[in-house]
């Protein structure tokens, strides 16, 4: 139950909402454009129905109340409508921290790391919508009990997909062959980055399904950048400034495909939360800035590159056959240690799946699980 007091300014152009000890301030314009009645929404669609940049520019609220759980407003412009105050109160809830309240930010010292079973999660939403709140919150999950075939992640993918193709097709093989036309397909280790920077959009999540992992070494490395860039800041704010407004530019090409893109390594959004980081030193293509300029970057960048790699920030560990990785790709560095074929096979098969159809799911089945409730 709600104890919301209400205030208006004098011109009707503010209303100011209390409850408990916050204080929320809202303008009149964006209340009357974000009114919920089906006058401005299409009740089937939830799309506004109204044109909000054709709304007068005057426009103030003439009168306004609280009634239980409900707001209910009046606008010069004659239009009545209510509002729930828990939508309000979290539209306005603001937090002053770098990342979401409720991401989980890990270091080496993460002794449990998130996981989910393969069958159940393609059998039941609940553990479907355990598994992707899981990979919200870490950045990664470890899936067990996959088929042992090559594609045998594909049916938990089409749970959430669609798989994103790119040109090397849809999931691809991760194994050293003699004519590799990418690094990952070589047996020397892989220090952290994320995938493909040079595409736009870049791919959201990373699939890693292990076939076979009996050659020696192969472990898997996982670094939260997310941690990596907080610890950036602190220790050297000039760095990560450095890291988050010079972007750096990307590019892959081989004889079918010319792949290119820019971004900062540290990209922020309009909130100025983390968003995504970037690194990938394969790729990687520095333009020609002012020498001065680029000089605070490759200090910069040492400074974040030490981070990344230290024992400190990094999780290893070694997939066995039946078990797989999903990866955030805008928020996980991950790597590899050096492996022997002499000492085994290492066959991991790869895919990617976007980030918007993996939200979507989420939040869908989170509507659905709270329905039934």
């Amino acid at each position: 139950m709600h104890t919301a007091e209400i205030t208006l300014d004098a011109q009707g152009r503010r209303l100011i909402l209390r409850d408990q000890d916050r204080e929320r301030c809202f303008a009149a314009l964006w209340l009357r454009e974000r009114a919920p009645d089906t006058d401005t929404l299409d009740a089937q669609t939830g799309q506004r129905l109204i044109e909000a940049a054709q709304l007068p520019l005057d426009l103030t609220i003439e009168d306004a109340k609280v009634d239980g759980e409900t707001l209910s407003l009046q606008f010069s412009d004659t239009h009545c409508t209510t509002f729930p105050l828990a939508s309000l109160l979290e539209a306005s809830a603001a937090s002053r921290s770098d990342t979401p309240d409720d991401l989980i930010l890990w270091d080496a010292s993460l002794d449990t790391l998130p996981e989910a079973n393969f069958a159940a999660a393609l059998e039941s939403d609940a553990r479907l919508l355990d598994m992707l709140d899981a990979l919200r919150r870490y950045g990664f999950v470890r899936v067990r009990g996959v088929p042992a075939e090559e594609d045998g992640m594909q049916a938990l993918i089409d749970r959430i997909g669609p798989l994103r193709r790119t040109n090397w097709g849809g999931i691809a093989d991760v194994k050293s062959v003699s004519q590799a036309y990418d690094l990952t397909m070589t047996q020397r280790g892989l220090e952290p980055h994320t995938d493909n920077p040079y595409r736009d959009p870049i791919p959201g999540y990373i699939w890693l399904h292990c076939l076979t992992n009996a050659a020696e070494g192969g472990d898997s490395t996982l670094v939260d950048g997310f941690m990596a860039a907080r610890r950036l800041r602190e220790a050297s704010p000039k760095d990560y400034e450095c890291l988050t407004q010079l972007a750096t530019e990307f590019l892959y090409t081989d004889d079918t495909t010319h792949l290119e893109s820019e971004g900062p390594l540290i990209e922020l959004d309009s909130l100025g939360k983390l968003r995504r980081v970037r690194f990938s030193n394969r790729t990687e293509r520095v333009p020609a800035h002012d020498p001065e300029v680029l000089e605070r970057y490759y200090a910069a960048r040492q400074h974040f590159y030490e981070l990344i790699t230290s024992d400190e920030l990094t999780v290893q560990l070694k997939l066995d056959p039946g078990e797989m990785l999903i990866m955030d790709n805008y928020r996980l560095f991950h790597g590899r240690t050096a492996f022997q074929l002499e000492g085994g096979i290492r066959h991991m098969r790869q895919g990617y799946v976007d980030r918007d159809s993996t939200a979507s799911r989420r939040r869908v089945l989170q509507t659905r699980m709270e329905a039934v409730q």
